[in-house]
């Protein structure tokens, strides 16, 4: 056992910081994706959203993704478009409103379903349910603490690519 540990150690010190860190998080990055200047990977199997940049991890958070599996769509996708105080249209609730289950920000993606149309209705966005967090809860939806998911709007650009796998 205690030759497993060392093994491990040597190979979480024999990457660079961010390889490291997602090493050791079990997050890791294809190659073709590393030349990416952004890349997001949204993990279903532990509901985790990693941020990387040119390859890097920079910031790994916990989200909530659908009640089941089917409901998050899996596949690579890009973001189309960043909204402050995006209205929730299905119960026609404005943006900024505490009832907003959308939070105060949204990321729009770009999302080609399995029979070849285009769905719009999908997005990474912060939520008024915090408890949430961690679970499969949404509609579809990748639902993060409203503190992560600002941080993550002001740093990610539209087209980014965003992986979301099992």
């Amino acid at each position: 056992m205690a030759l497993y540990a060392m093994i491990a150690l040597l190979l979480l010190f024999s990457f660079p910081s961010g390889a490291r860190a997602a090493a050791a998080s079990g997050h890791k990055l294809e190659a073709k994706y590393a030349s990416e200047a952004q890349f997001i990977v949204i993990d279903k199997s532990d509901n985790t959203l990693s941020y990387y940049e040119k390859g890097k991890l920079i910031k790994t958070f916990p989200v909530g993704t659908g009640k089941k599996s089917s409901y998050t769509p899996e596949g690579l996708f890009t973001i189309h478009e960043k909204i402050k105080n995006r209205p929730y249209y299905k119960e026609k609730i404005k943006g900024g409103d505490p009832k907003n289950p959308l939070g105060d920000r949204w990321l729009g993606l770009l999302v080609t379903l399995k029979n070849g149309s285009v769905s719009y209705a999908y997005g990474i966005h912060g939520t008024n349910n915090e408890k949430s967090i961690g679970k499969y809860v949404s509609a579809g939806c990748i639902r993060m603490h409203n503190k992560d998911v600002r941080w993550l709007y002001d740093k990610v650009e539209t087209e980014t690519a965003v992986l979301i796998r099992k």
